[in-house]
């Protein structure tokens, strides 16, 4: 059973703006520790990508946390909140700390898909109740 769905479009422009004010900082407020890795070494090779998927991210924990209706209060913060992939490149969504205790006290699961072009970047996400 359908428990939410969130969706965000998000302009890249904007994150760029937001990096170029506040410099890294920025980027480890949304990123976890293992998105903040993906994140330096993209930035290094092609600063570009790196943007991009920042912004991917941000976007798709907004989505989620709209998903779960939770906006972005607690238990949800972005940190807790981690876009990783599966081997096939599909994207997933992976929690930690209270907002996992919550999340699977609740009986949910997610699925996310994530895009991004140029200008901007846009996440879907459903999140479903369990039935037991």
């Amino acid at each position: 059973m359908i428990y939410g769905i969130g969706t965000d479009i998000c302009d890249v422009r904007r994150i760029r703006a937001s990096l170029e004010r506040h410099g890294e900082r920025f980027a480890q407020k949304i990123l976890s520790d293992a998105e903040l890795v993906t994140w330096r070494s993209r930035s290094a090779r092609w600063p570009e990508r790196g943007l991009r998927y920042l912004a991917t991210r941000f976007s798709a924990k907004e989505a989620f946390s709209k998903a779960i209706g939770l906006g972005m209060r607690m238990p949800m913060s972005w940190r807790l909140c981690e876009v990783g992939k599966l081997p096939s490149g599909q994207p997933v969504i992976v929690l930690h700390g209270g907002l996992k205790i919550w999340f699977e006290g609740q009986g949910l699961s997610a699925h996310v898909t994530v895009t991004d072009e140029t200008d901007y970047a846009a996440s879907f996400v459903v999140v479903e109740k369990n039935n037991d």
